[in-house]
C-alpha cells in the first residue's frame, strides 16, 4: 500500500472540487484494501472508498484516509441457452463494462449506457435511466463486512433495492464495501425497453423499427451526450436531485395549479421530474457566482468556471430547494453523496 499525504482530489471527483484529503490509496487487491482500513483504525482515522468520483460533492478537506477501489475484471458463467452471468470488480468503469456487455450481445444493461462512475457503486443508489435500474438486473455482490472483516455474497433480495436505495445507503450505510458486482444478462430473446419517447425519437430519426440492445444503447449515448455537460470538460455530478415521489392528493392539489406538471404513476403514488420543478422556478440556465444550472438539463449542477468550491456548490443546491419548497411545497433530496 502507498500512501500519499496531503492529497489533492480534484482529479478524483467529477466536480472538480479543489478539496484534499489527509492521506490517499489506491488498493488494487482485497490484501491491500484490508491493509488500508487497518491504517485507518490502528491511527484512529475516518475513511472513506472512492470509486469514480461521479456521485460525491465534497464541501470541505477530508480529515482521514481516502481509499480509491481499483479492483478490476470481468468473468462470465454460462446459466443457460439465454442466460448468462457477467461479474465485474469494483474498479471497472461502468460505461466501460456497459459497452462489454452490449458489444457481447449481452442484454440488460445497455439503458445504463454512458452513466459515469465505476461498478462499485452502481448498486448503493440502485442506479437507473430510462426506464431500467440495477435491480433490473442485479444477480449477487461480493462484499468486504467491516464489521467482522469477512468477505459475503449479497443477493437481490437482501439489498432491498428501492428507487435510487439500497441498504448500502440507509441501514448498513458504511458496513459493506463492495468488491464486485455480477448481473444475470440475456444472451437472445432480449427484453427491449424503448418505451421512453426520447429513445423513440431516436430510433425513429434512424428509421429503425426493430432495436437491437446495441441500438438501444446507441440511442441513449447519443441522449446523452445531447443534453448533458461532459464531466471532463465542465465539473458536475449529473443528476444532482432524485426525482420526487409524492401521494396522489399532494398531486391532484398541485394539477389544480399546475395543469401541465408531467407526472410518472408508481404505485399508489406519483413520481414529478425534478428537472420540471427545477426549471419553472426559474434556475435552467441560472448561474451564481462559480456555480449554475446547466441551460440544458435543469437537474445537472456545473461548476461553471471550474473554480467553485463545494460549499458553493452546496449552497447553490440549497437555494434551489427552498425555492421548490417555496412554489410547490415538495422537498427535493440531493442524490449526490455530500461529504
Amino acid at each position: 500500500m502507498q500512501l500519499q499525504k496531503n492529497f489533492s482530489l480534484r482529479k478524483h471527483n467529477t466536480f472538480q472540487v479543489d478539496a484534499k484529503a489527509s492521506f490517499f490509496t489506491e488498493v488494487y487487491t482485497l490484501e491491500e484494501l484490508t491493509e488500508a482500513l487497518d491504517f485507518a483504525k490502528d491511527k484512529n482515522l475516518s475513511y472513506f472508498i472512492l470509486g469514480g468520483g461521479s456521485n460525491i460533492l465534497l464541501t470541505q478537506d477530508f480529515k482521514g484516509i481516502v481509499i480509491a477501489l481499483r479492483l478490476s475484471g470481468i468473468s462470465e458463467q454460462r446459466i443457460d441457452e439465454n442466460h448468462i452471468v457477467v461479474t465485474a470488480k469494483a474498479g471497472e468503469n461502468w460505461h466501460q463494462f456497459v459497452r462489454y456487455c452490449t458489444t457481447k450481445n449481452y442484454g440488460g444493461l445497455e439503458n445504463l449506457s454512458l452513466i459515469p462512475g465505476n461498478v462499485g457503486t452502481s448498486p448503493i443508489q440502485n442506479i437507473g435511466a430510462y426506464g431500467v435500474e440495477i435491480k433490473d438486473a442485479f444477480h449477487s455482490c461480493k462484499v468486504l463486512d467491516t464489521l467482522d472483516g469477512s468477505v459475503k455474497t449479497l443477493h437481490v433480495e437482501d439489498c432491498h433495492f428501492g428507487y435510487r436505495d439500497s441498504i448500502f445507503k440507509n441501514s448498513e450505510k458504511g458496513r459493506y464495501i463492495i468488491l464486485e458486482v455480477s448481473f444475470l444478462l440475456t444472451t437472445d430473446h432480449h427484453q427491449i425497453s424503448a418505451s421512453y419517447g426520447a429513445i423513440q425519437q431516436q430510433l425513429e430519426q434512424k428509421n429503425i423499427k426493430n432495436p437491437s440492445i446495441k441500438d438501444i444503447s446507441e440511442a441513449v449515448i447519443a441522449i446523452r451526450q445531447s443534453k448533458l455537460p461532459d464531466p471532463q470538460i465542465t465539473g458536475n455530478a449529473g443528476s444532482f436531485f432524485k426525482n420526487p415521489v409524492i401521494p396522489i392528493e399532494q398531486f391532484n392539489i398541485l394539477k389544480r395549479n399546475f395543469e401541465n406538471i408531467p407526472n410518472y404513476p408508481s404505485h399508489q403514488e406519483i413520481k414529478i421530474p425534478a428537472g420540471w420543478l427545477i426549471e419553472q422556478c426559474g434556475w435552467k440556465g441560472k448561474t451564481l457566482g462559480n456555480v449554475g444550472c446547466h441551460p440544458l438539463q435543469a437537474l445537472v449542477i456545473i461548476n461553471s468556471n471550474g473554480k467553485a468550491t463545494g460549499q458553493e456548490v452546496y449552497n447553490f443546491s440549497s437555494d434551489i430547494i427552498d425555492s421548490v419548497k417555496e412554489k410547490f411545497n415538495i422537498q427535493l433530496e440531493r442524490e449526490v453523496n455530500v461529504l
